[in-house]
């Protein structure tokens, strides 16, 4: 497992694996889950991995934003990409875009979310 700091990206059950080469060409450490761990786990044990090592989930799966708001907890930060096309090619602009406007929010602990029409941040616990 390669380490990950504040400001990179740890993500699961994005349905496009070439998520970890497109970070890699953009100088992004990130690992998949499946690296890690079973991939049939509970969204608390990825929540909990990453709140300790201080990495960011990304992920399409909504159910981390829930997490964080019943554990009113600054960590760890979440992307969430509430978009039909989450392909590098695709939404990778964005996800780098993103990563750069809110860098110092996702250090301090945010939730980032990805529309179709925008991005927004909220700073956590929320």
């Amino acid at each position: 497992m390669r380490t990950c700091s504040p400001h990179d990206a740890a993500y699961r059950r994005l349905p496009h694996p070439e998520w970890v080469g497109y970070f890699d060409l953009h100088h992004i450490a990130s690992i998949h889950w499946s690296s890690v761990g079973a991939v049939d786990v509970e969204d608390k044990v990825i929540f909990e991995h990453a709140s300790v090592r201080g990495y960011i989930v990304f992920t399409h799966d909504l159910d981390f934003g829930t997490l964080l708001a019943h554990a009113a907890s600054h960590k760890p930060s979440v992307i969430q990409a509430r978009v039909d096309d989450v392909t590098p090619g695709v939404l990778g602009p964005i996800i780098l875009a993103a990563l750069h406007q809110f860098r110092e929010e996702l250090e301090r602990g945010a939730i980032v979310t990805i529309l179709p029409d925008r991005t927004k941040a909220r700073v956590l616990p929320i």
